[in-house]
């Protein structure tokens, strides 16, 4: 009995360097000071990357729209709580002033 995969390996290998890419991004842009965006820019990329494990390693890509829409609700919530979390430490007095 043999199985089929819904995509070639030269497609997984190809999502893999992106993916070994984007861990390079992210450590070079650990590096660099962006002030108080240095958490936006490091959650983009990681967001990206998970998308791309999301989406070709976990075959959302191939799934029920339903299933995504339900994930994508999932990371506007997420959002939206660590935004919250943004603002509550923005805008706290500093300690000692």
């Amino acid at each position: 009995m043999t199985h089929k995969h819904i995509m070639p390996f030269g497609l997984l290998a190809k999502i893999w360097l992106v993916l070994l890419a984007l861990t390079g991004v992210t450590v070079g842009v650990a590096s660099f000071d962006f002030g108080y965006l240095n958490v936006l820019v490091a959650m983009s990329v990681a967001s990206a990357k998970a998308l791309l494990v999301v989406l070709f390693f976990m075959h959302l890509k191939y799934e029920n729209r339903v299933l995504g829409a339900f994930l994508i609700l999932v990371f506007v919530i997420l959002a939206i709580f660590i935004g919250f979390t943004f603002f509550d430490v923005a805008w706290r007095p500093e300690a000692g002033a």
